[in-house]
């Protein structure tokens, strides 16, 4: 049975120059899980919000939206809340009381529930969320998994028909979204409750949808499930590079059944590798093919330090526990550096330290040489873009924040052509993140700080960012970037630091840091641990496997 209906849906925003959306077409079933694809910018968060009848676009739409059969614009107000579920991309904006326990009770308040059906609600949607524990604590001290999971929470204790998910993950470390994203099917199969899903990080998603939908430039191009779907995209490139890394594998080597998860994808390998044993008279086993005997790469800087933090120690109020705790890591002047590690390790309070935003009680930092309290606001030393990159818009069209901040377009390393005339609130996330690093841009700093810059970029533009960076790193910036992406981390960095309870625990180069670590790494290694060494993308996957066969036997010519 459909319980959402999309017919020939076109938006378009005020005075944009194109449609976001044109001619849109699909259904849901009840029951569905749902997994909405697309680059950054084809409409998926467009189409998504007009589908919540509260939080839908200004703009010019024709074309019907049917929930449950009825057309969303005359569903009652206590019905559209209660029957459509939404989470945000950034918690923050949904949460909106001060303690857990108000936040879980807030909604069912509005909709004028009783009192003892409200605290049963609560009680139980606490349990099966396993939030006791925080349940009397305050919002603000949430970590942002936990601000995630109770905005699901305080969604779901309203018992909507459907939800709706705009990149929920984009802000939680690995750990922390594969329990949201397991959080997300243990509804879906408790409940039969419908969910569509827009997210970029789709490794663990695909897997587990029935179904994907797959935007490009606002049209609708693909409807069906992902092993149909995926070898369908091998003509378009930008939009196979966001698939799991195991069906990226199979298709570069032809696999005829397209394989979705690690397990599948080691499977599919160890075969593929007896194949080729067998084809080549290779006695050894599949296991043994492919092991390189190579030293592990120098986890030293290489140059003159750009960023030095020496035993450095942080809080952020006298009587609230440390964050930083003996802090020490050197960055190399021209490195491309990654920090990883879990919500409120103090990743991005190294970078506000490093940017002179917050002033550590105790230890050493230096930027270029100088002590941090030397280096002065906008003499071009220090830049940083930060988490939520909105904080640095302050006008009402692009072009007016270019103008701000006296960028020239033809200036920058990429282009924003066509959103010239947009606010900066109505672009996507990714092209949001773009602008704001624009912005930072234009103080030609030498050494660049970005929190969390590949939020909302799908894997091609992601590719794209990659570049630029480059660019910006071969011009002789420093480039330091907190980020949750590991495979992100593993195409560009040169060095990463793995930061745990305030202090970098672990420092190495991209093919020795992810291949020791078991939990924080990328798909594309433990699915050829064992088969490879020291492989951490499906690029390097490929090169090897291709390699094998042009030598002749999977154990030659690594």
């Amino acid at each position: 049975m459909e319980l959402l209906t999309v017919e020939n849906l076109s938006f378009s925003y005020p005075q944009a120059g194109g449609r976001a959306l044109e001619n849109v077409t699909c259904s849901v079933r009840r029951g569905e899980f749902v997994a909405l694809c697309g680059a950054t910018g084809s409409g998926k968060s467009t189409l998504l919000r007009l589908l919540k009848r509260e939080l839908a676009p200004l703009g010019e739409r024709s074309g019907r939206i049917l929930i449950g059969g009825t057309p969303v614009e005359e569903l009652p107000a206590s019905a559209s809340a209660r029957t459509v579920g939404f989470v945000m991309q950034q918690p923050e904006q949904q949460l909106v009381t001060d303690r857990v326990w108000h936040e879980l009770a807030f909604g069912l308040e509005n909709l004028g529930l009783p009192q003892a059906v409200i605290a049963r609600r609560v009680a139980e949607t606490a349990s099966y969320f396993g939030i006791e524990d925080w349940y009397e604590r305050e919002v603000s001290g949430l970590s942002g998994g936990q601000k995630q999971l109770l905005a699901l929470a305080s969604v779901m204790v309203m018992q909507p028909e459907i939800l709706l998910l705009d990149e929920p993950t984009s802000q939680l470390d690995p750990i922390a979204a594969s329990d949201f994203i397991a959080t997300l099917r243990r509804l879906n199969q408790d409940f039969s409750l419908t969910v569509l899903l827009s997210e970029h990080r789709l490794e663990e998603v695909i897997p587990l949808c029935d179904r994907m939908l797959v935007l490009e430039k606002g049209r609708l191009l693909e409807s069906d499930a992902p092993r149909r779907v995926i070898p369908r995209l091998g003509d378009r490139p930008e939009l196979l590079c966001a698939m799991p890394a195991a069906a990226r594998l199979g298709a570069a080597l032809g696999a005829q059944t397209c394989p979705l998860t690690v397990r599948e994808g080691r499977e599919w390998l160890g075969q593929w590798l007896g194949q080729l044993c067998r084809e080549t008279s290779c006695e050894q086993p599949p296991q043994a093919c492919g092991k390189e005997q190579s030293s592990p790469q120098g986890a030293g800087p290489a140059g003159p330090p750009a960023l030095c933090f020496r035993d450095v120690w942080f809080r952020y109020e006298r009587s609230l526990p440390d964050v930083l705790r003996g802090l020490s890591l050197t960055v190399a002047q021209g490195e491309l550096f990654c920090i990883l590690g879990g919500n409120g390790s103090g990743k991005t309070t190294a970078l506000g330290v490093a940017a002179g935003l917050l002033r550590a009680y105790s230890g050493s930092i230096r930027v270029f040489g100088k002590r941090i309290r030397e280096v002065r606001p906008g003499d071009g030393c220090v830049a940083a873009l930060p988490q939520d990159v909105q904080t640095v818009f302050l006008r009402n069209t692009v072009r007016e924040e270019l103008e701000d901040a006296g960028v020239r377009p033809e200036s920058l390393p990429f282009d924003l052509g066509g959103l010239y005339d947009r606010h900066p609130y109505d672009l996507s996330g990714g092209e949001q993140q773009l602008l704001g690093l624009a912005k930072v841009l234009a103080a030609s700093p030498r050494l660049l700080l970005l929190d969390e810059p590949t939020k909302g970029l799908d894997a091609d533009t992601k590719r794209g960012f990659i570049r630029i960076l480059r660019e910006l790193q071969a011009s002789g910036m420093t480039v330091v970037v907190v980020t949750h992406d590991v495979d992100f981390a593993a195409q560009c960095a040169d060095r990463c630091a793995l930061f745990f309870r305030g202090a970098a625990v672990s420092v190495g180069a991209p093919a020795d840091f992810f291949s020791e670590n078991r939990f924080y790494t990328t798909a594309a290694n433990r699915m050829t641990r064992g088969y490879f060494d020291r492989v951490v993308t499906v690029k390097d996957a490929i090169a090897r496997c291709r390699g094998c066969r042009r030598e002749g036997a999977p154990h030659e010519g690594n």
